[in-house]
């Protein structure tokens, strides 16, 4: 069901652009359990618009937010932790907050068609992220590449969400959910800078800042192979002639990977 003040849209980011000599992306864990496997990326980002954030409610997590980080330079990133307690406590009517980003996050499908699992997992962590734009990374550490993340835009000024590697620049506007693997590169662009993380951007010039909520969604194996991305053997990705993004280093302006020469057989690390 998808109730009519959600607009959901899916962007496919396939196929990947990945660089030669490579053929594919590869996605390893640091976790025991996926030592000897890696997945392909999720091959599309999730952009719901939202109508959650009523100008009161807004005000007052900007302040709860931006009081809570320090933000000096371009592509500072800062998180702060919060509850749903929280954020119900300094904006009343967001009492209702952990059903409508349960319903928000349903709309995606990336945990099945059933509410509870997300209704779970908003209720397991949010965080507060503030950034000063955002140069071209990814996230591969610890437990990541079992998880999807989830941003909703609370603060964005002319901003577009930034995937070089899939073809994707999305404009966001306050009250946008997305949802997308974080494995692949990905950065804040301003609109108008044919998708690349300027500096110069954002030091100068009104709204320097941007403030989301943010989350992971824990997805089971089983639902990596429903949506495409199964943990399978390294053996397979080598006869992929993959690239092993959890050792892919990007150029912060433009996203590039840096010194391709250098992950030749990575695999078998």
């Amino acid at each position: 069901m998808n109730p009519g003040h959600l607009r959901h849209q899916a962007y496919k980011a396939h196929p990947h652009r990945v660089p030669a000599p490579y053929q594919a992306f590869a996605v390893r864990s640091d976790e025991p359990r996926h030592a000897l496997q890696a997945r392909a990326p999720y091959g599309q980002v999730h952009a719901v618009r939202t109508s959650l954030l009523d100008t009161t409610a807004q005000a007052a997590l900007l302040k709860q937010g931006y009081g809570r980080v320090q933000l000096a330079a371009f592509s500072d990133v800062e998180y702060a932790t919060t509850t749903l307690a929280e954020l119900a406590a300094a904006a009343p009517t967001l009492q209702h907050l952990a059903h409508e980003l349960a319903l928000a996050l349903q709309q995606t499908g990336v945990l099945g068609a059933a509410l509870e699992p997300y209704q779970r997992s908003v209720a397991t962590r949010i965080d507060y992220l503030a950034c000063c734009g955002a140069g071209f990374h990814n996230d591969v550490t610890r437990h990541w590449p079992a998880c999807l993340f989830w941003l909703l835009a609370l603060d964005v000024h002319a901003v577009e969400f930034v995937m070089p590697h899939a073809g994707l620049s999305i404009p966001l506007e306050v009250g946008d959910l997305l949802v997308f693997d974080q494995t692949m590169a990905h950065g804040l662009c301003r609109q108008g800078d044919a998708g690349q993380a300027k500096a110069e951007s954002f030091e100068t010039g009104p709204h320097p800042h941007q403030l989301f909520l943010t989350g992971e969604i824990a997805v089971p194996a089983a639902q990596w192979t429903a949506l495409g991305s199964p943990w399978l053997p390294l053996q397979a990705f080598e006869a992929k002639g993959a690239l092993d993004l959890r050792l892919a280093q990007f150029d912060e302006r433009t996203g590039a990977i840096q010194r391709l020469h250098t992950l030749a057989g990575s695999l078998r690390a």
